[in-house]
Formats: structure tokens, sequence, C-alpha cells
């Protein structure tokens, strides 16, 4: 049974080298653990001073101050007498002697006290002929050969009081006591070692763990996980932070490969498209009038579809650096719309879709005219792009106290309760299936998004299954 135990512990000892072995002089498990030792040093070199150094002035100044304390009540005292005095001096552990007004009262001569019985003792001569009001004196007892701490005070004309008490010898208290001592911190510093191994340990294997998971994460690892088993609220709340971050950088992440898809998908489709016309108008059709306009028509279609995505790309981009300006300027809101909806006429007359716009009779508002235009045709070009069979797009413009809503409505199947925080990202589908626009880049609403920003305008979404509202805030007095 023994050796088993001797087994363990010796098992244990190595596990605490190789851990000290494998780590680092910086870590934290190493400043925990100094500290911890440091503080415990600190503390016993406190007691030793106050505990062994100083403990004979301690004692010292504890007796004057006892002194002190007896004269005050003597002073305070109107009627002294024997009792009185014993009283006083038994609470105080002191000798107590009142002499003249033909008055002489002593405290019995208890082991150390000084006598005074003498009336020719020196230092009762000296003081009552000084003519001072109090005296300390500090004497060598002859009868135990130990310093006595004398207080003689003037009580009133000719009453005077002589308090004594001894100071016993404490050389050999203090030698058991530094023994002691010695032997206690030696315990103590190995029991603070050990102790503060164990919570330096405990208190750095979480942040490992996190330092171990986050260098996963910077290799683009997003399984890691930066669960702990400990229960301190700092190393939680650190776990959650970086577990919420893991979770946005994997979203980004994963809309950034998505963007990247979808970007050099749209580039790719008008790129090919260009190419084969091109090839079929110089090989098959350039005889062909009505064919080569057609094809060349085609070519000329998708080369302004491949300039708006390009536009649009440099205009998010431009957005999201921050280095964009706004021009502000007085703009009739209702005059910009029916301008962005002459834009889709031709939907009108050949597709059949309706625009129903409402408003106010005024709405002078102060934006950044070309940004604001780029944000209404934005708008009602995606709710072109996913409006119901009905194929009417609603644009409207409530007045209120404060400020101009605008909102601009689809019929069509509406967004998803979960979909809906993600809806400005850029190329974000809630089928995650990237499909071609009939109208526009897929960036539309990112561009809305960070214009309706820089304008510091408040805006959002609201969905239901008979189509979704997109809206916007515009200030009265911006």
């Amino acid at each position: 049974m023994l050796s088993k135990k001797m087994n363990k512990l010796k098992k244990y000892i190595n596990q605490i080298k190789n851990d000290i072995k494998n780590t680092k002089p910086n870590s934290l498990k190493i400043n925990i653990w100094l500290f911890l030792a440091g503080f415990s040093i600190f503390i016993l070199c406190f007691l030793w001073f106050f505990q062994i150094i100083f403990l004979n002035s301690y004692y010292k100044a504890y007796k004057t101050n006892e002194l002190d304390k007896a004269a005050s009540e003597l002073r305070q005292s109107i009627n002294l007498n024997q009792q009185k005095i014993e009283t006083i001096a038994r609470k105080r552990d002191i000798c107590i002697e009142i002499y003249g007004n033909n008055l002489y009262a002593a405290t019995s001569s208890n082991k150390g006290c000084m006598e005074f019985g003498n009336k020719n003792f020196k230092v009762k001569r000296n003081f009552i002929n000084s003519g001072l009001l109090e005296q300390h004196y500090n004497l060598i007892n002859s009868q135990y050969q130990n310093e006595t701490l004398i207080y003689a005070l003037k009580l009133d004309t000719d009453l005077y009081a002589f308090i004594n008490a001894s100071l016993e010898p404490l050389d050999s208290t203090i030698t058991i006591l530094s023994n002691q001592f010695i032997i206690t911190t030696i315990i103590v510093l190995i029991l603070s070692l050990i102790i503060g191994y164990l919570i330096s340990k405990k208190l750095s294997k979480p942040i490992t763990k996190i330092s171990n998971e986050a260098k996963k994460l910077a290799d683009g690892n997003f399984s890691a996980n930066f669960k702990t088993d400990i229960d301190i609220y700092e190393i939680n709340e650190l776990a959650d932070s970086l577990n919420y971050t893991k979770d946005e950088l994997s979203k980004t992440e994963s809309l950034k490969r998505d963007l990247m898809a979808n970007v050099s998908h749209d580039l790719k489709t008008p790129l090919t498209m260009i190419k084969a016309y091109a090839e079929m108008v110089r090989d098959l059709t350039y005889n062909n009038k009505e064919k080569r306009e057609e094809n060349l028509n085609t070519i000329i279609e998708e080369t302004d579809r491949l300039t708006l995505l390009v536009n649009d790309i440099l205009d998010l981009s431009n957005a999201e650096s921050g280095n964009a300006t706004l021009k502000i300027e007085n703009i009739d809101l209702i005059v910009l719309i029916n301008q962005v909806i002459q834009r889709f006429k031709i939907l009108e007359e050949q597709e059949n879709y309706q625009f129903i716009f409402t408003h106010p009779k005024n709405t002078i508002i102060k934006a950044d005219y070309k940004r604001i235009y780029q944000v209404i045709y934005n708008l009602i070009n995606n709710a072109i792009n996913y409006t119901g069979e009905e194929k009417k797009i609603y644009i409207n413009i409530k007045e209120n106290k404060n400020n101009y809503l605008v909102e601009i409505k689809d019929t069509g199947k509406g967004i998803k309760k979960e979909d809906l925080k993600h809806i400005w990202d850029k190329y974000y589908h809630s089928d995650k299936k990237h499909k071609r626009n009939n109208y526009g880049t897929g960036l539309g609403l990112s561009i809305v998004k960070n214009i309706l920003q820089m304008h510091k305008y408040k805006y959002g979404v609201k969905s239901s299954n008979k189509g979704s509202t997109f809206y916007f805030e515009i200030p009265k007095n911006n």
C-alpha cells in the first residue's frame, strides 16, 4: 500500500517537473506561480519583522501606553483611595504609589515592581524637586535585574503619583518563536509553491487552450472551439467573444468565397457571350446585315452589363473604403423617383410591369443626389428581380413629423426570417445558389446599405409571404 502511494507521489512529482521544463519563462503559469510564491514570502517577512525583530520594541511601547492610560485615569479620579489605586493597577498590570498632602497609598508589591516606599528614593526626590508636571524614566530594577518604566506626574499641589511597570526579558521567548517561525516558514513556502502551482495550472490551462484554438482560427480552421470548463467570468467572456468572432469570420469567409464565385460567374458570362457572338459575326453572319446587327446588339448589351458590374464593384469598394464624400444639396425626392421609374418604362411596355408611386405634395430633402438616385434605382431593380407574377412594384413616400419614410415593396414570396439580417451582404442568397440577375449585378443592396450609412439614415427590411418592403428614413432637419 505504501509503495503504491510512493509511486503515485513520484509520478506526480515527475509530472510537475515535465510541466516546469516545458513551460516558457514568461508564461502565465510561471508568472502566477511566482506571484503567489512572492506574496507568501512577503507575508512571512512581514510577520518575521513584527513578531521577532520588533517584538521587544512593541512590548515596550505597549507598556508605555498602559502607563499613560493609568495616568489619565488617575487625573480624572476625584477621590483617590487605596481601593481605587488597586483597581487601576490590576487593570493595567502595573504598580502605583501616591505621595503627598499627608497621603501615602501604594499597590501591593507584585513581582517586578519598583519599590517606592523609601521617601529618599532618588527618582522621587528629583521629580518632586524639578517642578515638572510629568516625566518618564527608564531604570534597571536592581532586585530583579530587568528594565522598569516609570511615569512620574504631579496630580495636585504637593500630590504626586509614581507609576511603574516592569519589562520582562523576552530573549528566551524570541528564541522559541524564532525556531518555531523557521519551521513555519519552510512549511508555508512548500505549501505556497504547491498551491501556487495548482492555482496557476488551473488558471493558465483554459487560456492555453484558447490560445491554441486561436492559432487554428488564424490558420483558417473554423472548427476551433473556445469553450472552457472553468467557471471564471472573464475567461468565459473571452471564450464567448472568440466563439462569436469565429462564427462571424466563418460567415465572412463563406461570403468572400460566394462573392468571388459570383463575380467570376457574372464576369465570365458576358465575356463568353461577347466572344461567342463576335466569332459568329466574324465567321458566319458578316454578310447577313440583319443577323450581324442582331449579334452586334447582343455584344453591346453584354458589354453594358459588364460595365455595370465593374461600376458597381468600384462604387462598393469606394463606399466601404471610407474615402467617398457626399455632395449635399436640395433635392426634390418626387422628381428624382419619377426619373428612376422612367428608366424602367420599357418594362411597363414590353413585360407588363406596374410601378405604383404614392407621395405627398412636396418632399424637398438635403442629400447627395447621385447617391440617393442610386439607392432608389437599386431598390426598384431589386424589387423587379424578386417580385411575383403580379409584376407590381409599390413606391411610397410617407411624411411623418420628423422625417420622410421611403418604402419600396415587391409582391414576391418574401424573405425567410433567418435570412433578413444577411440580405444586405454582397451576393447573399437564401438558397446559396447564385443565379444571374435579369437586371443589375447582385451588389445593389450592399451598395444601398453603404450609401444610407454614409447619410446616417435609418434603414431596414420587412418581409412576409406576400412580398418584401425595403425602407429608409430621411430626417426633415437633415
